[in-house]
């Protein structure tokens, strides 16, 4: 069909991270994308929060890193976790968190050129959202989702106006349902479901109060409160999480659904803030209240035909961990650049069927993590089952009580702690994916990967085909340190080599393909002063490493003799991946050397 005859490229349903994602990296790769929300406006609750390293890494192939940053709580903020009797009661335990504390700094700062940020859902999608329009995305706001229906050549989805009430049908190549985790676009599509909604209930009421005095010396975004206002559920906490430090708040606690539902009365939410805090006369003012379940499902496949899921649509957890808006960044960036090649004809749409076989493994991963965190705060209340429930008791007799039964309880409190770090400090799941699909070829000459220390707690790089390209950073023309990942991305393959291996450097000028470029570390604007280069590429300097727009490696390959040699194992590998030929000059590469690189 012409290019006029469908209203847009690709039609995104949601404007969540997921969607507001997509829709902005299809935008800057000069996609036409309308995206489109039932609501009127973005999130207005502050949901998501937590914005780790993988994710900001993509908002700085995105461009947009230093916007994110100015609307979130800086790194630093972060860190202490608390458990405690209340914020003005005696302390249980603190959990150095998010990489924050001495035993973990090094490991974060030395993954990746970004921190960690708190950064509000309704802040982070607005800076999604702005910078997808400003880039050509267009939006529709109070729009909401019919149906759709498929054919060879397109989707067909059928949209309506909630304020005139006027339905019309949209016109698009492929279609990506971002609708959360009562996804319709899923349902009409028939996307597999594996797992189960509502094992648990939780309810949150947001607040604003003046806590600094409490908080400013030992600050953290989570405050975990263990008294009796709070003591219900798997949990068995109440929660003090800022939303913006220091005085707007959200209080959550475990709730029991047979029991109707919660006292959200001004009086009792004000009695139970207070109790939490440990202030009978604190000024709290009350905003929205709400509960939400604990679900434990994933999608088993998440496209059909043209139709792709992302998000909560496809993978539907609890907030531990802060995994949600994180993987649902990242399923956007793994499936936008697969469409944007697609669309402009630069790659086979058997590309895409690599956004499922990469993807469901992170989902299945990070359900049951989340929900596994959850359960793990049993052993801080197993560690304290001597004093009664009473924590105000277990929380002196920590500090004062010489016994025997005293002593047994420090010692399995902090072998629970530590479990916690699986939370808190989970940085290998945040970075340790490994990608198998169509869209990566396997380094043959090399036994499976081994990991040195526990991979979800330590990020181990690597250089190997399906991991994510190391961080090390390397010295600009003007001085400045950049990063490796600074070097690919953007919408476009690159062929990362050492000042040794300038015939892939040669090649990548020979096959003059505008979805290709080269990266020479070691040369000028990429200078490996600190020699972190050499020690995390794995491979010879004068060996390439075909990395993909989103930062994965795609292809590896050691020393070759000349160009043309280069030439036609790069260009042999680019077409396995995208199921197409490049060709040198008007001269397509053998179809053997395709099938050689393919297997």
């Amino acid at each position: 069909m012409a290019h006029n005859d469908y209203d847009s490229d690709v039609l995104v349903v949601g404007a969540g991270p997921m969607g507001a994602t997509t829709a902005l990296a299809l935008a800057s790769l000069g996609v036409r994308v309308h995206m489109i929300t039932r609501y009127r406006w973005l999130a207005d609750t502050p949901r998501a929060h937590i914005t780790n390293q993988r994710a900001l890494e993509v908002f700085r192939d995105l461009g947009i890193e230093d916007r994110m940053t100015l609307q979130g709580s800086d790194w630093r903020l972060m860190g202490d976790t608390l458990i405690t009797t209340s914020l003005t009661g005696p302390e249980i335990a603190r959990i150095r968190a998010w990489g924050t504390g001495d035993r973990r700094i090094g490991d974060y700062l030395a993954a990746s050129p970004v921190g960690m940020l708190d950064i509000p859902q309704p802040k982070l999608e607005n800076v999604l959202v702005s910078a997808a329009a400003e880039r050509g995305a267009t939006v529709g706001f109070n729009t909401e989702y019919l149906g759709l229906e498929q054919d060879a050549d397109g989707v067909t989805a059928y949209l309506r106006d909630r304020i005139s009430g006027v339905e019309r049908p949209w016109r698009c190549r492929y279609l990506v349902g971002a609708d959360g985790a009562r996804s319709k676009v899923a349902e009409d599509i028939g996307i597999p479901i594996e797992g189960h909604s509502g094992r648990a209930t939780t309810a949150y009421v947001q607040f604003t109060a003046d806590l600094s005095r409490y908080v400013a010396h030992r600050p953290s975004i989570l405050y975990w409160i263990m008294n009796p206002v709070g003591g219900f559920g798997e949990i068995g906490l109440g929660l003090l999480r800022a939303v913006h430090p220091w005085n707007e708040w959200i209080a959550g606690w475990g709730h029991d659904p047979a029991n109707g539902e919660p006292d959200f009365s001004t009086d009792a939410l004000r009695a139970r803030i207070r109790a939490l805090v440990g202030e009978p006369q604190l000024d709290v003012e009350i905003g929205r209240c709400s509960t939400w379940q604990v679900n434990q499902a994933y999608a088993t496949r998440l496209s059909v035909g043209r139709v792709f899921c992302g998000g909560d649509a496809v993978h539907r957890h609890p907030p531990s961990g802060g995994l949600g808006s994180n993987t649902s960044v990242q399923d956007a960036h793994n499936l936008a650049w697969k469409l944007a090649h697609v669309v402009r004809g630069v790659a086979d749409p058997a590309l895409l069927d690599s956004y499922t076989a990469e993807r469901v493994p992170v989902a299945q991963q990070i359900v049951e993590r989340a929900n596994t965190s959850r359960v793990e705060f049993q052993g801080i209340r197993d560690a304290l089952a001597v004093y009664g429930g009473d924590p105000l008791r277990a929380a002196t007799a920590l500090m004062t009580d010489p016994g025997k039964d005293a002593v047994e309880a420090r010692r399995a409190l902090s072998l629970a702690v530590q479990v916690k770090d699986y939370e808190f400090n989970a940085h290998g799941i945040e970075l340790n994916q490994r990608y198998r699909s169509g869209a990566v070829l396997p380094d043959p000459d090399v036994p499976p990967e081994e990991f040195a220390r526990d991979p979800e707690l330590y990020v181990q790089p690597s250089t190997r085909p399906g991991a994510k390209l190391p961080h090390a950073w390397v010295v600009g023309t003007d001085g400045t340190r950049v990063s490796t990942l600074d070097l690919v991305g953007s919408g476009r393959f690159a062929a990362v080599t050492g000042v040794a291996g300038s015939v892939w450097a040669d090649a990548v000028e020979a096959l003059g393909l505008d979805h290709l470029r080269s990266a020479v570390v070691g040369g000028p604007g990429a200078q490996d002063a600190y020699f972190e280069w050499a020690e995390r590429r794995e491979i010879d300097e004068a060996g390439v490493l075909l990395v993909r727009p989103d930062g994965y490696i795609a292809w590896r390959h050691g020393h070759v003799a000349d160009v043309q040699e280069a030439v036609r194992l790069l260009g042999a590998a680019l077409a396995a991946i995208l199921g197409t030929t490049p060709s040198i000059t008007g001269h397509p590469i053998s179809g053997d050397a395709i099938q050689e690189e393919r297997s």
